[in-house]
């Protein structure tokens, strides 16, 4: 590669922001001495018409005989503006609200869905923004609909439901990378709302019912095998004991006489009596007498 030839990101750079290294010429020279000695006579009338204000959050591009002055804008501040061979355009740098308008989009499972969204940019080079495109509001704004139908026609229902950060941020990457020539910088970029079909959110909606139900009876199958493992092992462990289960059976009846106050009838087994009152089953048989 020949070293002193321009690179292209050079020769695009020249061509896009229309800056030319050419120098006035001759009739530019005139032109400008015309022009000053024009500012000189009409002192000080001229100073009025030939200092400009430029607010703190503007820039002006300034086009001497058609010609850029410099790849910079001017301001702010004073500047001044010689009479008939300048012209000078101001670019406003706050931050931009674009409000995208809903968008009718065929998800990639065919389905049709209505999605709207906002962008925030600003100018960061007014020269850029100046002599890069017509009107740099309306192309981030057209490019910004196409960006936002492109990317989320790669995307399912669920994704777009799911992925809005993801899905926002990759926009702004793109709109980032395309709006660069023109001196624009995508500061945020979110997605606002999705609408679908009325029949589509019916469908979900029965759809989600039934997933929830599914889950409450796995739940509730999942306890009950749990509760009876915890009842098999209650079991087993008062089997063990038999005065276990009879105190847990009076202390059953102790709760439920505690909740409601009734009369509650319910058999005493004998081996309770044998220890209350030492009576013994045995002794109420009668045994014969020996002859």
């Amino acid at each position: 590669m020949d070293p002193g030839a321009s690179s292209p990101e050079k020769l695009d750079k020249e061509n896009l922001v229309g800056i030319s290294s050419k120098r006035l010429g001759v009739c530019g020279w005139i032109l400008f001495s015309l022009s000053v000695l024009l500012m000189i006579i009409t002192f000080p009338i001229s100073i009025w018409m030939c200092l400009k204000i430029i607010k703190e959050y503007e820039r002006a591009v300034v086009f001497r005989l058609g010609r850029i002055q410099a790849d910079k804008a001017r301001g702010p501040g004073l500047i001044l503006v010689l009479p008939c061979i300048d012209v000078f355009v101001k670019v406003d740098l706050r931050t931009v609200t674009c409000n995208i308008p809903p968008q009718e989009i065929l998800t990639r499972d065919s389905v049709t869905t209505q999605v709207d969204g906002v962008v925030y940019y600003r100018i960061h080079s007014a020269v850029s923004a100046v002599a890069n495109v017509n009107d740099v509001h309306q192309a981030t704004f057209l490019l910004a609909q196409t960006t936002l139908r492109n990317v989320l026609g790669t995307q399912t229902l669920s994704q777009i439901l799911a992925g809005r950060e993801e899905i926002a941020h990759s926009i702004q990457t793109l709109l980032d990378d395309a709006t660069e020539l023109w001196g624009i910088r995508v500061a945020r970029v979110e997605i606002k709302d999705v609408r679908i079909p009325t029949q589509l959110q019916r469908s979900m909606a029965a759809e989600a019912e039934a997933t929830r139900e599914a889950r409450a009876r796995v739940l509730a199958a999942e306890g009950e095998m749990n509760a009876s493992k915890s009842l098999k092992s209650a079991s087993l462990v008062l089997a063990e004991s038999p005065i276990a289960l009879q105190l847990r059976y009076l202390q059953t009846l102790t709760t439920v006489a505690t909740e409601k106050n009734s009369t509650i009838v319910f058999p005493l087994p004998m081996n309770i009596l044998e220890g209350i009152g030492g009576v013994s089953y045995n002794d109420h048989k009668k045994v014969p007498d020996r002859a």
